[in-house]
């Protein structure tokens, strides 16, 4: 580790490794450790993002008194010991390992519960596993970004009258039969060749991540999201095509085409191209295999029947969601958004959907988001000292 760059960050955060972690050593940013006996925070990021994505709310939840944990998680980052090959374990990737990576982090610190798991994007499923598997671990959980549909259903009823065999999801040939053929970009990172479609990007890496964030920022002023009424082709063709794309292009091509022009690139305050860098050098040491791993776990379906173990079960401690108002991510899963406030959680103490932010929510508007947090957490603590 001592041959890689620096990270560009406050002096109120140090950057650590913490060894054995569920056969890891787990890169960490952390603020907030000056003191013991804080309560703890654990922010998980999402793709394709790093722990440094957390950089700007960081500091203002350490002030607030908090230690605040943020790992690079499995597959992504300064996080090493696991593997890279798209043929090498994709079990290791599943979900509730991702929650005992989690789990592994929090007691190697010392902790036996935190506060709160607080994810973003890929880290908001992480973090709903969390709360939904070791309630008494993580107390509460705010979700952002990405709702939370609750765990698959199990086949009921069906000693008398069998389960029909699970079919093919037919959206995926209904999209590619459109006028405008179009595939779902959860089963495009599922292929072979994604991740070398962006490592090696044409335009050059560092481009292909600027039009990626850009595209699906509020920067990008088509993104202007609504409900979806159902999972079929006609309706998720009205997704911008960052997350249901043309069928023909890869993702490299398809930023490519909405790429900010220099001026916009020289006047973006929320990721300037100095921070990008470290993004992209980072990616381009490790490609983007292990993040892609996760997607693949989930369009295989391998590991449904594992999660059907908690068929039924509801998260119960405290919860809450923060998402960009100008994100699509909220609505990407038709009906989800709405299964979450009516289902999935029971004790969901608030939704928001902050202007001016599109998916990068706490990177674009971290002040916003930090004051959501807090107020959050504060409002637990008042209700445990009652």
């Amino acid at each position: 580790m001592t041959t890689l760059p620096d990270i560009p960050l406050l002096s109120t955060i140090r950057s650590r490794t913490i060894d054995n972690i569920n056969g890891l050593s787990m890169h960490v940013l952390e603020a907030g450790f000056e003191t013991r006996g804080r309560p703890c925070l654990l922010l998980l990021h999402g793709f394709p993002e790093l722990a440094f994505s957390w950089r700007k709310v960081m500091p203002t939840l350490a002030n607030a008194g908090y230690h605040v944990i943020a790992p690079d998680q499995r597959g992504y980052g300064r996080t090493t010991g696991w593997d890279a090959n798209y043929d090498g374990d994709l079990a290791s990737f599943r979900l509730l390992n991702l929650v005992r990576d989690a789990l592994g982090l929090v007691s190697a610190f010392g902790y036996t519960h935190v506060d709160a798991v607080i994810g973003h994007d890929f880290g908001s499923s992480v973090a709903a596993w969390c709360a939904l598997v070791r309630p008494d671990v993580f107390r509460s959980v705010a979700l952002m970004s990405a709702p939370f549909a609750g765990a698959p259903p199990l086949p009921f009823n069906t000693a008398d009258a069998p389960a029909k065999p699970v079919a093919e999801d037919p959206v995926h040939r209904d999209l590619a039969a459109l006028p405008r053929p179009r595939k779902h970009y959860q089963w495009y990172y599922s292929t072979r060749e994604a991740n070398n479609d962006m490592h090696h990007a044409p335009q050059g890496l560092h481009d292909f991540l600027r039009g990626y964030y850009h595209h699906k920022s509020a920067d990008w002023k088509d993104n202007k999201p609504y409900p979806l009424k159902s999972w079929s082709a006609g309706e998720l063709a009205k997704l911008p095509t960052y997350y249901v794309m043309d069928f023909a292009k890869d993702m490299a091509a398809t930023v490519a085409e909405e790429m900010p022009d220099a001026a916009s690139i020289a006047a973006n305050k929320w990721l300037p191209d100095s921070e990008l860098s470290f993004y992209s050098g980072e990616y381009g040491r490790t490609g983007f295999q292990g993040g892609l791993q996760w997607y693949r776990c989930g369009t295989s379906g391998a590991f449904t029947s594992e999660l059907q173990t908690w068929s039924g079960r509801t998260i119960d401690v405290p919860s809450c969601f923060i998402s960009g108002k100008q994100d699509w991510g909220t609505y990407q899963r038709p009906g989800v958004y709405e299964a979450m406030q009516s289902k999935a959680c029971t004790n969901m103490i608030g939704c928001h959907l902050i202007d001016g932010a599109g998916h990068w929510v706490q990177q674009e508007q971290p002040k916003q988001v930090s004051r959501l947090l807090l107020q959050f957490v504060k409002q637990l603590a008042e209700h445990d000292t009652q």
